[in-house]
């Protein structure tokens, strides 16, 4: 019974033991426009007037001109990221994909669970969403399945019934 357990149960634990590896952050740049582990220590936290924060991935001695990865979180997203400071001098791994960022490459955590191999925050594409609304009645999309075809005709019009026989 146990050597049946354990024949059944071993599929999933080789399964489960197939995770993604981590990438570092300078190896991230050649995978770009995919989503990604990467495993990078924070060296420093940097806010910007207008909200945006970066998590400086390349330590204090390199210029910034040549550091080539960067990891930054916008200021619509500070309430699913969280406090970001508590991330300074630590090792961290991060799930997301791998952008090209003014000259270097760079991820975009919009959501604090990125940090636990979770998704990125999902952002409708915002050239689908034109012209619809939640509060609108009518559908985004014509189609014509969904428009009424003849009014409010029921299942069987009073015009078009047939005389029964016998009457």
């Amino acid at each position: 019974m146990r050597l049946l357990l354990v024949i059944c149960l071993f599929p999933v634990v080789g399964f489960a033991a197939k995770s993604k590896d981590c990438v570092t952050a300078e190896e991230a740049a050649k995978h770009a426009n995919k989503d990604v582990c990467i495993d990078a220590h924070i060296y420093d936290v940097v806010e910007l007037p207008d909200g945006t924060r970066f998590l400086d991935v390349c330590p204090p001695d390199t210029p910034d001109e040549k550091c080539g990865f960067t990891i930054v979180s916008l200021r619509e997203d500070r309430v699913e990221v969280g406090e970001l400071q508590k991330y300074r001098d630590v090792d961290v791994h991060m799930r997301g994909v791998v952008q090209a960022m003014h000259g270097r490459s760079g991820m975009v955590l919009s959501h604090a669970r990125q940090f636990s191999g979770g998704p990125p925050k999902f952002k409708p594409n915002p050239k689908l969403l034109h012209g619809f609304s939640g509060e609108q009645a009518k559908p985004p999309i014509a189609d014509p399945n969904l428009r009424p075809h003849g009014g409010h005709r029921a299942f069987m019009n009073s015009r078009d019934q047939e005389a029964l026989h016998g009457r």
